[in-house]
């Protein structure tokens, strides 16, 4: 969680439609390729849990086939990677397997035989949000995120070999964060797992196996899949990454009420405040602050682009339950009557017209998943055609917005594979009614009030899609969260207090969630994915 931040909640920017079965598959899958020695030639995936049950409505397959090419979440030609890897004479098949108990819903097991002969096995799980993690590599546990650039050593069990590693690492520059170290027997094989804070150049790395102890070597770099965008000619870090280190516990919100004592104490926002860590998470990369407002300028671009898009011609999405709808709605609106219009309409129209890009694949932002997508540019763009607020205040919003998605990210879930459509849409309506409530000129307080409502309203809301598509349900209740979002800002700002604070709501949240069946749980075998109409429907 200490380097977790504004990338992973107001984002990652991505091709839909959704954030853990599409963006953190694909992650899963370049980790793999980031493992091989030569590109793929075969590949192999058998899919679990959810991912056996939605993978071709979510995209899944797509996602994983695009990670082994090499592609990133925001590449719109994803949608055609299962061409591209047949141009490219890469085999590829699935099989679903959603009856083997796993330890998380998204999991998929990775075979693959690359250009050179050499083969591969790994476990990979999609986590949330687009964020994933391997835990197994050629039947090996391990624990590898992406977050840190990470060594996979292939050695003999004898004394003196893990001291070369760390010796040739240090005399490199190069810190050691965490070591796992396994073996099949003393003296047999062994395998070490080492995650290092920075770069490996080549020589290290050729200097490690000059040892004959060591026979291979896999790395796997850092995450690049848009977490860090260009800092380019943005200026210098604000401190280094040993001060920045130094000073994250005391900005390292813990929960809500943490950062409403820091906003408190030092007169700021709440967006303010979460921007206070973000500048200090963005030192430890060595990134200046003006990168993180550059991200949220990036934002908020893609946001319009995926809400005006469909209002202004039409798409096509993946299983064709939805499609018009925002232009329906609009057209309503401009015929003048009143029961038709407003703030709250035309928020509406804006989060229905963004799943309508995400489930054509086309580009959003995950705030804080693809399937919540529409809530917050829907609210916000609505705020921002009405009363035309400067962009220091919508940056200030956009920041609020992530600091309840952090808050809630880091204590409970946006998985609806975890917590159902309320740790998705729920969220969504919690920071986008605390990022409404800071446009309408709300303290730090006031703006969490606002979140704790819109949570609590939305508390119990099933993940259902139907035929196991972003689209429906999903496409509706992102327009009921945008004006739930809205409902609870004003009550906030006329002084209305939610009864439980948000801390609170969030472990509401959380024991709602884990509470809830499976079949609610994004599987779509309950909810209105089981209605008559549907059943019998999913696909995969």
């Amino acid at each position: 969680m200490r380097s977790f931040g504004l990338r992973d909640v107001l984002g990652p920017i991505m091709v839909g439609p959704s954030s853990s079965h599409t963006a953190g598959a694909l992650r899963i899958a370049q980790m793999v390729r980031e493992l091989l020695d030569a590109p793929p030639a075969e590949v192999r995936f058998t899919l679990y849990g959810s991912f056996a049950r939605t993978y071709q409505g979510h995209g899944t397959d797509r996602a994983l086939v695009a990670g082994m090419l090499g592609l990133h979440t925001d590449d719109l030609r994803i949608r055609d990677s299962l061409q591209m890897a047949r141009d490219q004479g890469v085999t590829v098949s699935f099989r679903a397997d959603p009856k083997s108990r796993v330890s998380h819903p998204n999991t998929v097991d990775v075979w693959v035989r690359d250009a050179n002969g050499d083969e591969l096995t790994a476990r990979g799980e999609s986590i949330g949000g687009g964020a994933a993690r391997l835990t197994m590599i050629d039947g090996l546990s391990v624990q590898i995120t992406g977050e840190y650039n990470a060594l996979i050593l292939y050695e003999r069990d004898v004394p003196g070999v893990l001291g070369h590693i760390a010796g040739t690492l240090g005399e490199g520059g190069v810190n050691i964060g965490s070591v796992w170290m396994y073996r099949s027997r003393r003296g047999g094989e062994a395998f070490n797992v080492l995650e290092v804070d920075g770069p490996v150049s080549r020589e290290v790395r050729e200097a490690i196996l000059a040892s004959p102890d060591i026979s291979r070597m896999r790395f796997v770099p850092a995450d690049g899949l848009g977490r860090a965008p260009d800092a380019e000619g943005l200026g210098e870090p604000a401190m280094g990454p040993d001060e920045a280190e130094a000073l994250l516990p005391t900005v390292d919100f813990e929960d809500a009420s943490q950062l409403l004592l820091h906003a408190e104490a030092h007169g700021r926002t709440l967006g303010q405040s979460f921007m206070a860590r973000e500048e200090v998470c963005e030192a430890m990369h060595g990134r200046p602050v003006a990168a993180a407002e550059r991200y949220l300028d990036r934002v908020l671009n893609v946001m319009r682009e995926s809400a005006y898009g469909p209002l202004d011609g039409e798409v096509r999405t993946m299983g064709g339950l939805i499609g018009g709808e925002s232009r329906a709605l609009s057209g309503l609106a401009s015929g003048g009557d009143a029961l038709a219009g407003g703030v709250d309409a035309r928020a509406a129209t804006l989060a229905m017209a963004v799943l309508e890009t995400n489930a054509s694949m086309g580009r959003i932002v995950a705030a804080p998943t693809a399937g919540s997508s529409g809530v917050v540019p829907g609210v916000l763009l609505a705020i921002d055609e009405a009363v035309h607020p400067g962009r220091e205040e919508m940056r200030d919003a956009l920041a609020c917005a992530a600091a309840v998605g952090f808050v809630v990210s880091r204590n409970a879930t946006v998985a609806g594979a975890e917590g159902g459509c309320q740790a998705e849409v729920g969220t969504a309506s919690a920071m986008a009614a605390a990022a409404a409530a800071r446009l309408m000129g709300a303290g730090p307080r006031a703006c969490l009030d606002a979140a704790a409502i819109a949570l609590g309203n939305l508390l119990g809301l099933a993940c259902d899609p139907v035929r196991g598509l972003v689209e429906e349900p999903c496409q509706k209740r992102n327009a009921a969260a945008a004006a739930n979002a809205l409902a609870c800002a004003r009550m906030a700002v006329a002084g209305v207090r939610s009864i439980a604070p948000f801390d609170e709501v969030v472990q509401a949240a959380k024991r709602v969630g884990a509470s809830l069946p499976m079949e609610l749980r994004e599987t779509a075998l309950g909810g209105i994915a089981a209605c008559p109409s549907c059943r019998g429907c999913a696909l995969g």
